[in-house]
């Protein structure tokens, strides 16, 4: 008996291993995929209350429109913060002068020519690297995007076909499992999304209250490209926070001071992002958040910074189908975060 099983879990963990390989390496079509299906169940809500008062087709190019304005929205907030910085850069170049002069004497002081380094290190094959390694990721990013429209505009159609396909299945157990946890899946990845906004809103104020009593200038901007790039794990907060440390740097002309705005933007990054949306996702979400923050880790290490924004939704589907079977239903408890009193 104990050896059955020794083998039942060699074989489970050996399969484990295998689909996170295939995962891994077929991620430029599962992404997208994963990203479409993960947009479908958070707007089918609205594509199913447009149909019932206007035809389908209509119906699906309100709500296309409906997520590309959502897009747009983001994508705007982030054109007017930074073009705020930009024209402040601009008007004041001098300031630019300023600190560099400032810092190229402090390394002439301790021996170190820029001059010097830059002729001995520099190479045209280092910038031509770059150059192409910039032209692949946008590459990337557009088929990325491209496959995942494609695929949102195709689920959407195909979600009443699906239920009736489902509904018709021979197995009326299953059919009933099947439709429950994919009802709950869409429920849950729209309290993610919520939650996530709203973190995202929380983020955004705190670092605006934060550059305002601070005294860094262009506070409003610092905080909408906060909470505009809270929703790209890691990365975004990584460039929300080294953007306001550069600035303060050339606006104070302290690099102590800088290091203080450094340190005081990864406080608000850490305590938001990797403690209290982690908490507030776990509760509403019935999972860990030791476990919601493995998920983001983990899937951003197979697919990147899409895998890093669907990480959580990809945990809330897998435990949604366990739930529905008594056999891992052990796996939901063991990973809700909650003590459950014995029955």
């Amino acid at each position: 008996m104990t050896q059955d099983r020794a083998v039942r879990t060699s074989l489970v963990l050996c399969a484990m291993v295998l689909i996170f390989a295939a995962a891994y390496f077929a991620r430029a079509i599962l992404a997208p995929v994963a990203f479409a299906l993960f947009i479908v169940a958070v707007v089918w809500p609205l594509q199913q209350r447009l149909q019932t008062r206007i035809p389908k087709l209509l119906a699906l190019v309100v709500t296309i429109l409906a997520i590309l304005a959502a897009i747009a929205v983001l994508l705007y907030l982030l054109v007017w913060g930074f073009g705020l910085v930009a024209q402040w850069v601009l008007n004041n170049t001098d300031r630019f002068q300023t600190v560099y002069a400032l810092g190229y004497a402090w390394l002439a002081e301790h021996g170190i020519s820029v001059s010097t380094l830059m002729a001995d290190h520099y190479d045209p094959r280092w910038i031509v690297g770059v150059v192409r390694e910039l032209g692949s990721r946008t590459y990337g990013l557009i088929s990325f995007a491209v496959l995942a429209f494609a695929f949102t505009v195709l689920g959407l159609l195909e979600v009443d076909p699906m239920r009736a396909n489902i509904e018709r299945l021979g197995d009326q157990d299953l059919s009933r499992s099947l439709l429950k946890a994919c009802e709950n899946i869409a429920v849950k990845f729209r309290k993610n999304m919520l939650v996530r906004t709203v973190m995202s809103v929380v983020t955004g104020l705190v670092v605006f209250v934060f550059a305002l009593f601070a005294g860094i200038e262009l506070a409003t901007a610092w905080g909408v490209i906060a909470f505009v790039f809270n929703y790209i794990p890691f990365i975004g907060p990584l460039f929300a926070t080294i953007f306001p440390t550069l600035f303060a740097l050339v606006q104070f002309e302290s690099w102590q001071l800088a290091v203080v705005v450094f340190l005081s933007l990864n406080v608000i990054q850490f305590v938001t992002g990797s403690y209290i949306e982690p908490r507030i996702a776990g509760a509403a979400l019935s999972i860990s958040p030791f476990m919601v923050l493995f998920a983001v880790f983990f899937w951003s290490f197979l697919w990147g910074i899409p895998g890093a924004f669907i990480g959580v939704p990809i945990m809330i589907a897998a435990l949604a189908v366990c739930e529905q079977h008594e056999s891992t239903q052990w796996i939901v408890r063991l990973l809700s975060g909650r003590t459950r009193e014995p029955a």
